[in-house]
């Protein structure tokens, strides 16, 4: 966070620094106010797993409501907020998540991902990928191709519909009802096959809580299968997903994979959040 600028700017009169008067956690002033507030805004509702109404949002931030209206106004019509009129609440938009996107594609998850990734080809033998959200697709991140084994549409920088994948579907389970609605684009396409509902995925998204994993098979490349489990963050929130890749018709045991992914993926939290 920066300090009070003390020698103005332009449009500011010398000697006057602009500040919010809301200190961040270190007591500092910001000198940018609306920055400030939008931030902060931001990461109360990251820090929240539920849509949260403006008036808890005006009183847990110390700001006036006209300003949270105004800011929620805005980070709505930019795609960062999703209002839900119904409820009178507020959550997240995908263009937060593609920010959050953007700073995994920029090589610290994928460096940190990648040996991990590596060590799970070793110890199951089947292909295995990195991958995070990028608004309604995923976005693989880091591939390691087992030898011997089939070529994957997963390369590094491909994306794929997250509803189809193993990965993305691990990801879209740990996202609140809200935020998937946010998130996911209608109608749903398919790859290979008829496209599902919203009611086929919401079941296929249930049976992913009920497992705490995912799978996909033949949906994105027919004779394939994926079993994959999502990366969190220390909000609660699906940073990122593995997944393991491997013929359908071999005899492997979903559940023994998910098991071996879980450990990784908890592994990857705690060099990524500490946790």
């Amino acid at each position: 966070m920066s300090r009070s600028n003390t020698h103005g700017g332009p449009g500011v009169l010398p000697g006057r620094g602009i500040v919010s008067g809301i200190p961040d956690k270190e007591g500092v002033m910001s000198t940018v106010p609306a920055a400030d507030s939008t931030l902060r805004l931001l990461t109360y509702l990251a820090s929240h797993r539920r849509p949260v109404a403006a008036s808890a949002v005006a009183r847990d931030l110390g700001l006036p409501r006209s300003s949270v209206y105004h800011l929620l106004t805005v980070a709505s019509a930019r795609g960062f907020v999703v209002h839900l009129p119904a409820e009178r609440r507020y959550a997240l938009g995908p263009a937060a998540f593609e920010l959050s996107g953007g700073y995994a594609a920029q090589q610290p998850l994928a460096r940190l991902g990648r040996p991990i990734v590596a060590q799970l080809v070793d110890r199951i033998g089947h292909s295995g990928h990195l991958a995070v959200l990028h608004g309604p697709d995923v976005l693989y991140l880091v591939e390691e191709r087992a030898p011997h084994r089939p070529s994957l549409v997963s390369d590094v920088g491909v994306r794929l519909p997250a509803h189809l994948t193993a990965s993305g579907r691990a990801m879209l389970a740990a996202l609140t009802p809200a935020q998937r609605r946010a998130v996911v684009t209608l109608p749903l396409v398919a790859r290979h096959g008829e496209p599902m509902s919203p009611a086929d995925l919401r079941s296929v998204l249930a049976t992913v809580l009920r497992d705490g994993f995912a799978v996909e098979n033949g949906e994105v490349t027919p004779g394939l299968a994926s079993v994959g489990v999502a990366v969190m963050d220390s909000n609660g929130w699906p940073a990122a997903a593995l997944a393991i890749t491997f013929p359908a018709d071999d005899d492997v045991a979903y559940p023994a994979v998910a098991t071996q992914l879980t450990a990784a993926a908890s592994e990857l939290e705690r060099r990524l959040f500490g946790s």
